[in-house]
């Protein structure tokens, strides 16, 4: 079906992001994947771009422009490149909101320009080894001592920990915590008593940095607690809708992709003396696969603009991630099956997407959660 989401600018955008991937990226992906983690100079490269900081106002070095379409075409054309390690997403979409929405105008002028051209690479501190997707359980606390906060605690699986200059860590504030108890606090690189464990070791997307995060005794300014003290929950939930749409936007276009790359396979591959697109069962199992992402593209096109229109509600979002994310995990496993051995083979693009693609339905909110949330709005 012909897609009716995007304009012609949306679409010479789209012509400028594969440019740069094929300039800045894929040349380099390997060594990156090896190193794990990506080179500073992609990111600055990503600034110089023009693809950092879409939704930042002009006036800070962003692009102005809110539209949530722009980020989509990036999301669509990373996936396709298999290239997720350069996490444009989590700075763009995840981290962008927190700064433009609820930044101070001395914060914004501190930050954003760097966020804007590469040089402040960004993280969001949430999840701790005790704490996933329960924000009531979050042990680190942060002390006020007059002109300043005394923050203390541990983060894990922090994406971009390594590299992040500036990272968003939410703490305790109340020694309750929860709902009513959180705030949001910057930590800058070069804070005394902040320090970086582990760069982790994950089963898939290998060049992006994932690491342990601790926080001893460090001095955070009052200058760095961002939006409201006490309103970190509020803050989080707010911008919870944007991270599940980001992560189901390149749900949708990474199954596309596979099916795309593997309905070439079976034309070309042969058993028993005719390719496997001959055979009854593959051709049920591409047209199942083909459908499936249709119907699904058609709801998430929807989801865009009424996100990109400001109304898109929390439950559609979860909808549309839960839904995205696991039809994104079922096409990667019936690829790989329908390659055979060869998609076994790790320089076979349908073996990596089954890797890099795993996480999908667990990180922006597992589908448990999802589902609650959706089950929660309809049942009360």
């Amino acid at each position: 079906m012909k897609r009716l989401l995007y304009t012609a600018d949306h679409e010479d955008f789209r012509a400028t992001v594969r440019t740069f991937l094929a300039k800045e990226v894929l040349p380099h992906y390997e060594q990156w994947e090896k190193d794990g983690i990506v080179a500073r100079e992609a990111w600055r490269a990503a600034g110089r771009q023009g693809l950092l900081g879409l939704a930042v106002d002009e006036e800070y070095g962003g692009g102005g422009n809110p539209d949530f379409r722009y980020s989509a075409v990036l999301a669509e054309e990373f996936t396709r490149a298999g290239a997720p390690g350069i996490a444009l997403g989590l700075h763009n979409d995840i981290i962008g909101p927190y700064l433009t929405s609820l930044a101070t105008e001395e914060q914004k002028r501190r930050w954003l320009p760097g966020f804007c051209t590469g040089e402040l690479i960004t993280a969001i501190a949430m999840t701790e080894p005790g704490a996933g997707s329960d924000l009531q359980a979050i042990r680190t606390s942060a002390e006020d001592r007059g002109d300043h906060w005394v923050l203390n605690g541990a983060k894990t699986f922090i994406s971009n920990g390594i590299l992040a200059d500036l990272v968003i860590v939410v703490a305790k504030t109340t020694p309750e915590g929860g709902a009513h108890g959180l705030s949001l606090l910057v930590v800058e690189r070069g804070m005394e008593g902040f320090e970086r464990g582990r760069n982790l070791d994950k089963i898939g997307q290998k060049s992006q940095d994932t690491a342990e995060l601790f926080f001893r005794d460090v001095r955070v300014p009052k200058e760095n607690l961002l939006g409201e003290l006490n309103g970190a929950f509020v803050h989080l939930m707010t911008n919870l809708a944007q991270e599940r749409m980001a992560i189901a936007v390149a749900g949708i276009a990474a199954a596309e992709h596979l099916l795309e790359i593997t309905t070439r396979y079976v034309k070309e591959r042969e058993a028993f003396g005719r390719p496997l697109a001959k055979l009854q069962h593959i051709r049920f199992e591409i047209a199942e696969m083909a459908t499936e992402c249709a119907v699904t593209r058609t709801f998430l096109d929807r989801c865009i603009v009424d996100h990109s229109n400001g109304e898109l509600d929390a439950v559609h979002a979860s909808m549309a991630k839960w839904w995205a994310t696991e039809l994104q995990k079922r096409v990667a496993d019936r690829c790989l099956q329908l390659h055979g051995g060869y998609g076994y083979m790790a320089e076979f693009p349908v073996a990596r997407a089954f890797t890099d693609g795993r996480i999908q339905t667990i990180y922006g909110g597992t589908t448990e959660i999802m589902k609650e949330i959706i089950g929660r709005s309809l049942l009360g």
